[in-house]
């Protein structure tokens, strides 16, 4: 019997939350300094003690200047790394009502009103080019994967729609 402690599991729980407003999406352009640079749904850390959906609210109304109602919870992402115990949650949503009017100055890039026909043609991450069309599809999902951090890479994933 080994007198080593496994580790604690620790947790890190965001949000994103995708403003659709018709057969449009906003999206923010990040700049490369910012990290995950490309499109990308505004979102970001939930605070604590604020719920999932309070953190999606939060982080749109700081990264746009939009209040955002109507929200819809369309799935779980997350992945794991076995080696360091950590879970990485993000939870998404889609909110189709909004009020306020755009930043001037946003603090994560530019906004900019897409066709949701043609985001997929914009520069993006991988893995957010992956999820953007579950947004708009019926039901919810679940995206688990298992991360490896030395190699800075995904080991196994499943995608359910659920």
């Amino acid at each position: 019997m080994s007198n080593i402690e496994p580790l604690p599991y620790t947790y890190g729980m965001y949000t994103m939350c995708l403003v659709q407003d018709g057969d449009r999406v906003l999206l923010v352009n990040r700049p490369s300094e910012k990290g995950f640079p490309g499109y990308i749904g505004p979102g970001g850390k939930i605070d604590f003690p604020e719920s999932p959906t309070d953190g999606a609210i939060r982080e749109v109304l700081e990264e746009t200047g939009l209040t955002v109602t109507k929200l819809v919870y369309k799935g779980m992402a997350e992945h794991v790394e076995p080696q360091t115990n950590y879970r990485y949650m993000v939870f998404n949503y889609v909110a189709t009502a909004y009020e306020g009017t755009l930043l001037h100055n946003p603090p994560e890039g530019e906004l900019l009103w897409v066709p949701i026909s043609e985001a997929l043609n914009l520069p993006m991450q991988p893995w957010f080019k992956e999820r953007f069309p579950l947004f708009f599809e019926e039901g919810t999902f679940e995206i688990h994967a298992v991360w490896d951090g030395e190699s800075k890479q995904t080991l196994e994933k499943t995608i359910k729609k659920l």
